[in-house]
């Protein structure tokens, strides 16, 4: 009966009994429900059923409702999360204000938002474990692979068919491509574009690459540290990550050449306004590559890393490079190694005229043609290995570059005026390590007069070793130690996955500042990494580090090694037998107890960085869309 008073028009026998349960009720309109149930569906028939609907359309499983009900509480319709048309679209979300290089995100993320949208899927945004490569101690890189779990597990147990991957700063890209590649939903990179050009005054100043001249400058006393700060902060302007080619712009080059982006995309400046066109067309291509079911493993294959490789040549990329891709192809299930870089880039050219191995920053690198136009220039010359690998655009690489050209052939040499010839990384290995590499397109010209032009023994020199145990024991000894002198050989030890832990861009040592004035550079070997804005030849990501027990850990101050960059060949000339004998004297190499949870767990878990600094527990999980079916009920 209706209460006393009633005025709401309810029929007189109408009763609380008379709703049925999933039906809503007469009188009362529904902006969550569909306004016509029995209509045509909207959208395109998927290639295969949508995941997310397992959720929420499943008429086998009666939490369906509780999956639902807390998804519509923000305005979103029945509609627009069950129809079985429509998908589900993660954008993993890498901005914040802790991640100042990727932060430009925050605005971006809507335009994917309305690309989705208009192409007829519904966006999902969730944030990422920041990384930020400048601030992050003791290293960023101890993030990778924290970030990588994270979201594995966000795409796994989550109801989503597609995911954008907003990258940008350094170690983003590889974290958020390695999950990608084990969860392998369907998936499209977008990054959050290079800074505009620093300067001072009319020189390009470049980050990161400025502060490794700036610490120079500080060491030989011709400016103070007030002076220091000042000139490294002019070379980052706007948002964006590094303007030069430093392993950010590396990486994300790299997602392009890989597949994994729009052509193009990589370059743009983070101020641009075609980001944010970018970002639009990004949005609407990931509904279509769902609806295709185009996953990460028919882009990832064998031949796309070939082609980031040759193209990380070309572009003077950063040594970080290899133990990022390496890792993606684990978590895919592509074999490629450290030598794989020697065999498929050492011979090409670099064509890109860019800082640290060049002079100009990514603002004329976009203007001049970006990654397209140096993919172009290979193809025309058949360097480019496999120019059919499918990308995420629907097309081949090369029939997404082979018409493009360089527009300003002083950024983007041609072939026949490379910046440098035979440019790509060389593989070292022997009794100092079983493998490292050494990006040859920054070897100078003084550096290779003082080291690799003695007639009698070309591209080799061997010398005495001053050992540092860290950067702090570096940094408190380099300006003391009376016996460095114009070849001494330093040597960073303590600085790999397991040592500092996280494996840290330290390598890149400057000599004392005695030897700075007098123009000598001192050749750099470590366990750990460098800053891919650095122009330092340095050796680096020497495997087995010294805390897992590899040779760098028994070296001492005046020992003498061996490098023969023609036989690719780093050696200890020290008896085994002595070498024997320090192991047994010493035990194992001792790194600083680790000060956070993960930092344990990742220490005893991680891999060498010849093998990509990966968890192996985790290699084994691959493909888990296809081979683990959908998550268990939760209820």
């Amino acid at each position: 009966m209706p209460c006393e008073g009633c005025t709401c028009g309810l029929r007189e026998n109408d009763t609380q009994e008379d709703d049925v349960l999933g039906q809503t009720p007469a009188g009362v309109r529904s902006f969550t429900a569909p306004a016509e149930e029995n209509g045509e569906p909207e959208g395109v028939e998927p290639a295969v059923p949508l995941r997310s609907k397992q959720w929420w359309n499943n008429p086998s499983d009666d939490m369906c409702g509780a999956y639902v009900e807390r998804y519509l509480n923000g305005g979103l319709t029945m509609n627009e999360i069950a129809n079985k048309h429509k998908p589900i679209i993660g954008i993993a979300q890498t901005g914040s204000d802790l991640a100042p290089c990727n932060s430009g995100h925050v605005q971006l993320a809507k335009r994917v938002r309305d690309g989705i949208i208009a192409a007829g899927g519904t966006p999902f945004e969730f944030p990422c474990h920041p990384i930020q490569e400048t601030t992050k101690r003791p290293t960023a890189s101890l993030d990778r692979n924290f970030a990588y779990l994270s979201l594995v597990e966000v795409l796994f147990g989550y109801p989503m068919d597609g995911v954008v991957l907003l990258t940008g700063c350094d170690k983003t890209t590889p974290a958020l491509l390695m999950a990608a590649a084990t969860v392998n939903i369907p998936a499209i990179c977008m990054n959050v574009g290079p800074m505009l050009n620093g300067y001072a005054g009319q020189r390009l100043v470049g980050s990161g690459t400025v502060l490794w001249d700036a610490r120079a400058a500080l060491a030989a006393g011709k400016i103070d540290q007030l002076q220091l700060m000042q000139t490294v902060a002019t070379s980052a302007p706007s948002l964006g990550h590094c303007n030069t080619m430093g392993t950010a712009s590396t990486m994300n080059a790299l997602a392009e050449a890989l597949g994994m982006a729009l052509p193009g995309s990589a370059s743009i400046p983070a101020p641009y306004r075609e980001r944010g066109a970018c970002a639009y067309q990004t949005g609407r291509r990931i509904v279509d590559l769902v609806r295709e079911d185009v996953k990460p493993s028919d882009i990832l294959t064998r031949e796309a890393f070939e082609n980031a490789i040759a193209l990380n040549t070309a572009i003077g990329g950063s040594t970080n490079a290899p133990i990022h891709l390496n890792a993606i192809a684990k978590h895919i299930g592509v074999p490629l190694s450290n030598q794989d870089w020697q065999d498929v880039g050492y011979k090409l050219p670099l064509l890109v005229n860019i800082q640290p191995a060049g002079e100009y920053l990514c603002e004329e690198y976009h203007r001049a043609g970006g990654l397209p136009a140096v993919a172009a220039e290979l193809i025309k010359h058949n360097l480019l290995p496999h120019p059919d690998a499918l990308t995420v655009s629907g097309r081949s690489i090369g029939d997404n570059c082979r018409e493009d050209r360089s527009t300003d052939k002083r950024v983007i040499r041609p072939f026949e005026n490379p910046v440098k010839t035979s440019a790509g990384f060389l593989h070292l290995s022997g009794s100092l390590f079983d493998s490292a590499v050494m990006k040859t397109s920054v070897i100078s010209k003084a550096f290779n007069d003082q080291y690799l032009s003695n007639p009698d023994d070309p591209m080799a020199f061997e010398g005495p070793v001053a050992v540092f145990d860290g950067p702090e024991d570096y940094h408190h000894r380099i300006e003391t130690e009376d016996k460095i002198e114009a070849g001494t050989i330093l040597i960073m030890r303590g600085a790999g996955p397991q040592g500092y832990p996280g494996a840290a861009e330290v390598v890149n040592m400057i000599p004392p500042g005695r030897l700075i004035k007098k123009g000598i550079e001192l050749p750099c070997i470590g366990d750990g990494r460098q800053s891919g804005t650095s122009g330092s030849p340095s050796i680096l990501n020497a495997s087995p580090e010294a805390a897992t027990g590899g040779n760098l850990g028994l070296l001492r101050d005046g020992d003498i090694i061996r490098i023969d960059l023609k036989r690719g060949r780093a050696d200890i000339k020290v008896d085994p037998e002595e070498l024997k004998s320090r192991r047994s004297e010493s035990g194992p190499y001792k790194g600083p107890p680790s000060q956070t949870p993960w930092q344990e767990l990742f220490r005893d878990n991680v891999s060498e960085l010849s093998e990509g600094m990966v968890i192996p527990k985790a290699v084994k999980y691959q493909r888990l869309a296809q081979t683990a079916g959908i998550p268990r009920r939760n209820h």
